[in-house]
């Protein structure tokens, strides 16, 4: 089917790629040029402007926006709606908060438009593998994408979560859970780097091990294993991990429902230690975070 992607990033580009693998047609649009021209060297239909982007679309449209959460989602929707037209539908697939979310389909649905919050899990990874998916949305407009969340997930890999809201939510819980295994495998090295026998570990050969049957493997780990080949001891890796919103807004949602949920809150709060002080879990935090999802790590 046809579509426009908007943001041709590490996330963007690459479903792009996936999507006309798939032999959708894809129109592209970005802030640099030279994204652009890249992509229509593979074959995708590129616009200069959001009115193009529209104008180069039949209707009923699918607009994929692919930008970072808050002020960009919002611009680039007041964007494109002055030239969509009843009946299109936008597609959210960052890591928007629910809660605009919601506020967004509502103020969308009242010009006569549909909007879908797909969250989004994959990282750099996601044109090989495929990319998890969790849709928010009403039925009957998740149904007419279904083609391109089809294409762009492995088998079994997207779901209609529920209404407005519900892909933004599972997937900020999703985040959520995400900062307490990146945080016990970053202690659980920093306790074998650091302990009686740390000098004598090979960290690559152990995470490779405990992928082997054992109870904690996992693709982590093998980010993990990936990670401690190019740099044993990450000497080239800050001891600084970035949060992204995700893991305040799970932890704030389980204060609001009376939910413990002391991991996740834990983890986001060693975030913030990782920034005053030199500790080795904090590097493979953040090293398995760049190894995901191609997220910056500072320079030690």
């Amino acid at each position: 089917m046809q579509l426009a992607m908007i943001g041709l990033g590490r996330m963007g580009g690459n479903m792009v790629r996936r999507l006309m693998r798939d032999g959708h047609q894809c129109v592209v649009y970005d802030r640099s040029d030279e994204a652009i021209h890249a992509f229509e060297a593979e074959g995708a239909t590129g616009a200069r402007t959001l009115q193009e982007v529209v104008e180069k679309l039949d209707p009923p449209r699918h607009i994929w926006i692919m930008v970072p959460a808050g002020q960009p989602v919002d611009d680039t929707i007041a964007g494109v709606t002055p030239y969509m037209s009843q009946g299109d539908t936008i597609i959210d697939g960052g890591n928007s908060k629910w809660t605009e979310t919601k506020r967004r389909a509502a103020e969308l649905e009242q010009q006569g438009f549909n909007m879908l919050d797909a969250g989004t899990s994959g990282g750099i990874w996601g044109l090989q593998v495929g990319y998890c998916l969790m849709v928010g949305g009403k039925d009957e407009v998740f149904q007419r994408a279904e083609p391109i969340f089809a294409s762009l997930a492995p088998p079994d890999g997207y779901l209609h979560t529920g209404p407005s809201g519900a892909g933004h939510y599972v997937k900020m819980v999703h985040n959520g859970i995400e900062y307490g295994l990146l945080q016990a495998y970053g202690e659980g090295f920093e306790i074998l780097h650091e302990g009686e026998y740390g000098p004598q570990l090979d960290l690559r050969r152990i995470a490779h091990l405990w992928n082997q049957g054992s109870v904690v493997r996992s693709w982590l780990l093998e980010l993990a294993e990936r990670a401690f080949e190019s740099d044993s001891e990450l000497r080239h890796i800050a001891p600084w991990v970035e949060d992204s919103g995700e893991g305040r807004w799970t932890v704030q949602d389980a204060i609001d429902h009376s939910v413990p949920a002391p991991v996740i809150t834990l983890s986001l709060l060693q975030r913030f230690v990782s920034r005053d002080e030199d500790n080795f879990s904090a590097k493979v935090i953040a090293a398995l975070r760049n190894e995901f999802g191609g997220h910056a790590v500072k320079k030690a």
